[in-house]
């Protein structure tokens, strides 16, 4: 399936997606676009030594930039791209798609289904509200939450420095009972696949459409990970090294209106085995499973949260 501006348009609120996703690699961790209804305020010009000069708005469903010192010609998002990654027409269309990991094109879920977006015009440019679940305070033998978090702050938390210090600890134990059990001591942890009033299957409250699997012992994580990241039946959530640091822990929405969260995870786990060779923790399969939260700066969320 050949990918299109207009499909590209749909999935990247009118373009000013592409326009983050290329700031993002000049200013990171800065805030690249501070939106304000459809404009936004002037930004950081990588193409103009970094003056404040790109003015980004939305005009007639696209979004569309200038210059103040006309240091590069007025276009859309696709144009700006393309002074990026140096490329035009197809190939530039192709590069987007892939590095925004819009998934077009890409069949998604089990059943085979083409994704697709309604080409319908959307009142204001809003982000999706991430899924919430809930949060517990170490040790793993408390199985009352404390509250209830997004996919977005569990993001931030692991991205920051709030658990570096337990997570360097466990990574230089050597005898593997002794890192079970400072693991379970030492770490807060969250049910991503729901809210509970106790954690067990019973208690939950309410699923959030997420579904987590987990690879032990992986030999090549980065090749994992991006093979994940381009899988091509699920979008990844959020994507993140394990706290033992030889395992990945790869969070993807299900669809609970298709089929039970158990046999999403033994339809998963049978893919996955097959597509990967690898085979999953089969603790995946309880909707109450415990995720421990461990520190890694390279952790991937949907851009579509962000």
């Amino acid at each position: 399936m050949e990918i299109s501006r207009e499909a590209i348009l749909r999935k990247t609120h009118y373009g000013l997606n592409i326009y983050a996703h290329v700031l993002r690699h000049y200013y990171q961790g800065e805030t690249v676009l501070s939106l304000s209804g459809r404009d936004c305020k002037p930004a950081k010009n990588p193409f103009n030594a970094d003056k404040p000069t790109l003015m980004v708005k939305v005009v007639d469903g696209i979004a569309t930039h200038t210059d103040t010192e006309e240091a590069i010609a007025q276009g859309n998002g696709f144009d700006f791209a393309s002074l990026h990654f140096s490329l035009e027409g197809q190939a530039l269309l192709d590069k987007i798609n892939e590095e925004l990991y819009l998934r077009i094109g890409k069949e998604r879920g089990f059943y085979h289904q083409e994704e697709t977006q309604p080409a319908v015009a959307i009142p204001e440019i809003q982000k999706p509200t991430p899924p919430v679940f809930s949060y517990f305070k170490k040790p793993v033998s408390n199985v009352k939450p404390s509250r209830q978090v997004s996919l977005i702050e569990v993001y931030h938390l692991i991205k920051g420095n709030d658990f570096a210090t337990c997570t360097s600890t466990l990574r230089n134990i050597s005898e593997p009972k002794d890192a079970r059990k400072y693991k379970a001591q030492n770490f807060d942890y969250v049910t991503f696949s729901g809210s509970f009033s106790k954690r067990n299957d019973a208690n939950l409250q309410r699923h959030s459409g997420l579904l987590t699997i987990d690879f032990d012992h992986i030999e090549d994580i980065p090749t994992l990970k991006q093979s994940l990241l381009n899988d091509h039946y699920f979008e990844t959530e959020l994507l993140f090294v394990s706290p033992s640091g030889d395992g990945l822990k790869w969070v993807i929405p299900i669809d609970l209106t298709q089929a039970k969260h158990q046999d999403y995870f033994k339809a998963v786990a049978n893919y996955v085995s097959h597509t990967y060779q690898i085979e999953v923790d089969q603790s995946g399969k309880d909707i109450s499973r415990a995720c421990f939260l461990p520190h890694d700066t390279d952790i991937f969320i949907n851009p579509k949260y962000i």
